[in-house]
């Protein structure tokens, strides 16, 4: 029973990573501008993705415009958007993987030796679908940071962390305990 209740917890786990892992991947608030001035009047809000920069006027008005070329973009950027393209199918695959295994193991319901390789697997793909996650969520937080605290960074180029940065973590987080939960059989 045990066994039964921790696989779907990190199917449902596992589920919620891969929306957050898809959600923080199409969103557009990775970098958002800071402003760190006494200015109390804002009239822009920046956005900046890995597909594309929105801008939104008083709250009211949002204009994004897709990045024009591959080749243009800075090489970190390009990574980043191949490392959670590849997070995105692998958590939809490791998703699929978990339910087949969990749908197996149920259909048995004989010991330890019963359990399906799909669980084995699931969990793995999950552990890496994190680690890739993980990196480039990471890195652009970490450079935001630094970039900040940097003086030699004109005040309207300091940026903030975005929410689809923290997204990316929490995505995290469900993607590698789901992962260490199937691990663990």
């Amino acid at each position: 029973m045990d066994c039964c209740v921790l696989q779907i917890t990190g199917l449902i786990f596992g589920g919620v990573g891969m929306v957050g892992t898809l959600a923080a991947t199409v969103m557009p608030q990775w970098r958002v501008s800071a402003y760190v001035d006494g200015n109390i009047v804002v009239f822009e809000t920046i956005w900046e993705g890995l597909w594309m920069d929105c801008i939104s006027q008083l709250g009211i008005r949002l204009q994004c415009k897709f990045y024009d070329s591959v080749l243009a973009l800075p090489p970190p950027l390009e990574a980043f958007r191949a490392l959670m393209c590849i997070a995105v199918v692998l958590s939809i695959i490791s998703f699929l993987m978990a339910i087949i295994g969990v749908k197996y193991t149920h259909r048995t319901k004989e010991g330890p030796e019963g359990i399906s390789i799909f669980i084995l697997a699931a969990g793995v793909a999950f552990l890496l679908t994190g680690i890739l996650v993980l990196i480039p969520v990471s890195w652009t937080g970490g450079s935001i940071i630094r970039d900040f605290y940097d003086p030699k960074v004109p005040i309207p180029l300091k940026r903030e962390l975005g929410a689809a940065l923290y997204i990316g973590w929490v995505s995290t987080a469900l993607l590698i305990t789901a992962g260490a939960m199937y691990c663990s059989f």
